[in-house]
């Protein structure tokens, strides 16, 4: 599927803001669900699977929250949608040959230029990094 769903949306604007803070600070999830407008439950199971991944760290106790798990200047945004949602593709039959539906087929036209679309969109997913992210925001939200 193509469409960007709304737990990578919530996801990455969720670690960007992590991302805007010092790497020391460990910011409650309910102060990022409010400043982000994400429900703070889905959020919950979105930074769950991040933690396990190692992209952000858990915090408990009063003082509980989140921090980034690594300098966002290493943490790609390719990495972030995929423990999300998984590899990126375009069509079932570019992760399964055998989820053709037009099988069998020694050579399809088709899923050659899809593979080539897709390896594009996960160049650029792999070519910026949170980092990237959030100096490219801070430096447009400045200009009027």
């Amino acid at each position: 599927n193509m469409q960007f769903t709304k737990a990578e949306e919530y996801g990455m604007f969720g670690v960007m803001y992590l991302a805007e803070k010092d790497r020391a600070a460990v910011t409650p999830l309910s102060e990022i669900s409010e400043a982000q407008d994400i429900p703070e439950k889905f959020l919950a199971k979105i930074f769950q699977s991040l933690s396990k991944a190692g992209i952000v760290r858990s915090h408990r106790g009063v003082r509980g929250g989140f921090t980034l798990s690594r300098d966002p200047h290493n943490i790609t945004v390719k990495e972030v949608l995929e423990t999300i949602q998984g590899p990126y593709s375009l069509m079932k039959c570019l992760k399964d040959k055998d989820a053709c539906i037009r099988r069998p087929v020694a050579f399809c036209a088709l899923r050659e230029v899809l593979l080539i679309g897709q390896q594009k969109l996960v160049s650029v997913f792999e070519q910026y990094t949170l980092s990237d992210l959030v100096e490219w925001q801070q430096r447009k939200a400045v200009v009027k």
